[in-house]
């Protein structure tokens, strides 16, 4: 596929917040490749294979967590991003980064971090995603962060569209580094923000029907989806039913990525440049009309069905409980904390608290139940559905 001239090129990047020099020191790499790579190799992202995506603490390894779920948005990503000739690896970075900012137990931790930051700015998992990759993972010797190119940055923090009031986190880096947050993104942060949205609406389906939480029955009331397993019953009638619901997934990802594909490219064929794109009224890369409001019903009936299902509410309510008992408990004493988040701590607020939530936000769901059974001597039961 030839590259797009409203694709992102790394050639022409707009830099990185504090200078470097290390051309060729370790690969020829462009701008973008370094941003994955040095992505991939953060703890913040390894982090991710213990962080709750649907399902809190699951005791199945078969249940997909924020790393999975991030590996399998940058798998849809670069694919759609090379059918459009955008560039790959740029996509690919803000797929496999987008959720780095995300607390233990997903958005029970959330919650319980915006409650109890209130009075402190509160807690946003998107814009802790930039505070992590810029200011806190800091694996080099001469800047904060991982000095991600501005492209990477930005598609970040907008990938979800332009922002008019940002977060404190977001407005702190963006005033380091502005990243023209009231402008549209590049095509490739839509494409990742798009992917995201079909890695979650099909695999959360998956592992909801592996956990019983969902039937086929259920589903089938989407009409959608009735006509995708129709499909399938016709092909492969005599198949097990759990390689038919798994043809069915398939079959559903193929078709939302085969529609964004047709209908970006139709909305892309008269626009010009990339600034056309940045200061345009709505995403480009998105899908169709029609299965827009298909995969928005397949939305509600999801909330509905699985993420507000009683046992989640239940589950949710206990995973925020431990986060609320951390949170509190090093705030009353800072000798729980460890000993290089203590020699840090800022005595004034809102900088005290910010650094402790900063400690809460990086833990995996399991380092967060280990701390409050060291803490409190208990952790709730039942912090596991699955």
């Amino acid at each position: 596929m030839p590259r797009s001239p409203l694709a992102a090129d790394p050639a022409q990047s707009r830099g990185r917040e504090f200078p470097e020099n290390r051309d060729g020191a370790r690969g020829p790499r462009s701008e973008f490749q370094r941003d994955r790579d040095r992505i991939i190799h953060s703890i913040a992202f390894r982090r991710l294979r213990s962080k709750t995506q649907v399902f809190i603490a699951p005791d199945g390894d078969h249940y997909r967590t924020r790393l999975t779920h991030s590996l399998e948005v940058a798998q849809i990503g670069r694919v759609i991003a090379r059918e459009l000739g955008l560039d790959e690896d740029l996509t690919e970075a803000l797929c496999l980064a987008h959720d780095i900012g995300h607390p233990p137990f997903g958005h029970a931790g959330e919650k319980a971090l915006s409650d109890a930051m209130q009075r402190h700015g509160g807690f946003d998992h998107n814009a802790q995603t930039i505070r992590t990759l810029a200011r806190l993972e800091s694996p080099y010797c001469d800047h904060e962060g991982l000095n991600l190119s501005w492209e990477v940055l930005e598609g970040l923090a907008k990938h979800n569209g332009p922002i008019s009031a940002p977060h404190w986190a977001l407005a702190d880096i963006d005033q380091a580094f502005p990243l023209a947050l009231g402008d549209w993104p590049s095509l490739e942060a839509q494409v990742a923000a798009v992917a995201d949205d079909i890695a979650y609406d099909n695999h959360d389906i998956d592992d909801g029907l592996r956990a019983g939480f969902i039937g086929l029955e259920d589903l089938l009331q989407l009409d959608f989806i009735a006509d995708q397993w129709r499909s399938v019953e016709s092909r492969f009638a005599s198949a097990p039913r759990d390689r038919q619901l798994r043809e069915l997934i398939r079959g559903q990802i193929g078709l939302m990525v085969n529609d964004v594909i047709a209908a970006t490219r139709q909305r892309i064929s008269k626009v010009r440049d990339i600034a056309e794109v940045r200061s345009g009224e709505r995403a480009l890369a998105h899908f169709s009309a029609g299965l827009a409001l298909e995969e928005r019903k397949l939305k509600r009936f999801m909330y509905d069905r699985l993420y507000y299902h009683d046992e989640q509410i239940a589950t949710a309510e206990r995973a925020r409980d431990v986060v609320a008992r951390l949170y509190a408990a090093y705030s009353q004493d800072a000798g729980h904390l460890p000993v290089e988040w203590r020699a840090n701590l800022p005595e004034a607020e809102p900088e005290r608290a910010r650094h402790i939530a900063d400690f809460i936000a990086g833990m995996t769901d399991r380092f967060a139940m280990e701390q409050c059974l060291k803490i409190y001597g208990s952790a709730p039961e039942g912090l596991s559905n699955v």
